[in-house]
């Protein structure tokens, strides 16, 4: 499983409202295409951050000017791409601005930035692919 935290701007209630007029099939989680979930993940009753690396936080931190108590997480099944998907859903959640970070990079990623396309130490947003070549090598499974 793959995941991607999303921190909208605006407050939780937008958040969970545009979630349910778009995808109105399920909620806890919201699932997409049954191969990506979405729920809502605090700091005081669930484990945001807790698996985080501190540049993470920090990046996260410095671009948004405080510590988010809420996000979005999206896992992502390892038998499915994905990537078409997860950009549509940050298109969408994140069009009236802030941030989102995959499990690639420590970047705090912009919409504007993903859909450009742009990259982070050779990485583009959600670039499991280069990441596995990387690290694995070739032919690695995602």
């Amino acid at each position: 499983m793959r995941t991607v935290f999303a921190f909208p701007v605006g407050e939780r209630a937008e958040t969970i409202a545009l979630l349910d007029q778009h995808f109105p099939q399920q909620r806890h989680p919201w699932v997409v295409n049954g191969a990506l979930y979405i729920e809502i993940d605090d700091e005081r009753s669930g484990s945001l951050y807790s698996d985080w690396e501190p540049e993470a936080v920090a990046a996260l931190v410095e671009v948004t000017g405080e510590r988010p108590d809420w996000a979005l997480q999206i896992d992502i099944s390892g038998r499915v791409d994905g990537t078409d998907e997860v950009h549509q859903i940050l298109a969408l959640m994140l069009d009236r601005g802030g941030v989102a970070f995959d499990d690639y990079t420590d970047h705090a990623w912009t919409l504007q930035e993903i859909q450009a396309g742009e990259s982070v130490d050779g990485l583009r947003f959600f670039d499991f692919r280069t990441y596995h070549q990387r690290h694995h090598g070739p032919g690695a499974k995602n």
